[in-house]
């Protein structure tokens, strides 16, 4: 005798759930009934919660069921097991990519398809799309958890459902998307760690013989331009009479002016002279650095001169290439600079943004209070 399936009721009428399992997992197969236009019983499988269902869902189409059948409309399909589609997640991602050849930059593509390759692919890449569950993706995030910061899994999660979507709009897919009931994970951005002067010197000391590190550091802390900004810097964007550079911020879309010291003229001076004019400042092999090239000289590098002891999830305190960001307009409070001049270095849209340094500034009245107290003493 075959096994029965109790049938459990949802908040809903006429959605309702048995309790099935997927390749060896709890799961929840959903089912709608209502009455046709010849108001005859009618029973319809919507899908599982593996693949992305539940019962507002379920309730929605029953309701739009309802709404044609009163109207005279034609009935819309419900996914069954034959429309599932057979193609695995490795060979909707290199479709999506060639699409994205087409509409996106070359660096963008380069970095995710570095995320892809080394974040999902060891993952998913062989599995079949209506296979991939919410608990499989849920497993994902508890494991890169365990070596990547909150922000770096929602990318990798995001990614993900960006590929679904993509198969999703092309038909080549008939499920839902199952990222749409993951959970973000909560990310705290306001970092407090910024290199001081002497560190920015152990540091340069360190990387001094290495030339793509140097003027990448160099760069960085002279300009306060994110890392992407810095790898995309190239000699026709180099003024070396007024020595500035013109910077683009591909977060606001839009460039704006950076400095750089008359030690640094000198360096740039020989480093660009056999360069074209749209030739990057930093290449490996004659070809443009990527940020992965980037972050793994980098790391181990800051990790023992400044993160030693540090939790890996420690994003407050730990040192990583963004902190140079951080140091070069933390640097410029404690020197005194005004905060709207750093905000127009920085290229923050939001003047809110730049406010988190007045706390470093001369004037932030910390030492107003050192006087008052030298006073009761």
């Amino acid at each position: 005798m075959g096994r029965t399936y109790k049938r459990q009721k949802t908040k809903y009428a006429g959605v309702f759930y048995i309790e099935t399992t997927t390749n060896g997992r709890a799961d929840k197969t959903f089912y709608i009934r209502y009455k046709d236009e010849f108001l005859k019983d009618r029973e319809l499988r919507v899908g599982k919660l593996s693949e992305g269902y539940n019962v507002n869902l379920c309730n929605a189409k029953r309701n739009e069921i309802l709404h044609k059948i009163r109207h005279g409309e034609e009935l819309p399909k419900i996914a069954n097991r034959q429309t599932k589609s057979k193609l695995t997640l490795g060979q909707v991602a290199t479709k999506y990519f060639e699409y994205r050849e087409v509409h996106n930059s070359a660096r963008s593509n380069q970095n995710e398809k570095y995320r892809y390759d080394t974040h999902l692919k060891p993952f998913f890449d062989h599995k079949l799309l209506y296979t991939i569950s919410i608990q499989d993706i849920e497993k994902l995030q508890h494991e890169k958890l365990k070596t990547l910061a909150p922000k770096t899994v929602n990318h990798i999660t995001t990614l993900l459902g960006t590929i679904f979507n993509y198969a999703i709009t092309k038909e080549l897919y008939k499920g839902t998307n199952s990222i749409l009931n993951l959970k973000k994970l909560k990310i705290d951005n306001k970092r407090e760690r910024f290199l001081s002067t002497e560190e920015i010197k152990t540091l340069i000391n360190e990387v001094k013989d290495n030339k793509l590190l140097y003027l990448f550091c160099l760069l960085s802390l002279s300009t306060g331009g994110r890392a992407t900004t810095i790898i995309n810097i190239q000699k026709k964007h180099i003024d070396l009479n007024n020595r500035t550079i013109t910077l683009t911020d591909f977060k606001n879309k839009s460039t704006y002016k950076g400095f750089i010291t008359t030690d640094m003229v000198t360096i740039l001076k020989d480093h660009i002279s056999t360069l074209k004019a749209n030739d990057n400042i930093l290449q490996i092999n004659n070809k443009p650095i990527s940020i992965s090239q980037i972050q793994k000289r980098l790391k181990p590098i800051l990790d023992r001169l400044f993160n030693d002891g540090l939790d890996v999830k420690d994003s407050k305190n730990r040192v990583v290439i963004h902190t140079f960001r951080h140091s070069f307009a933390s640097n410029l409070a404690i020197k005194g600079t005004p905060i709207y001049t750093i905000q127009k270095l920085m290229n923050h849209r939001d003047i809110n943004m730049t406010l988190r340094y007045a706390k470093l500034s001369p004037d932030s009245g910390r030492d107003m209070v050192d006087l008052i107290f030298k006073k009761i003493k």
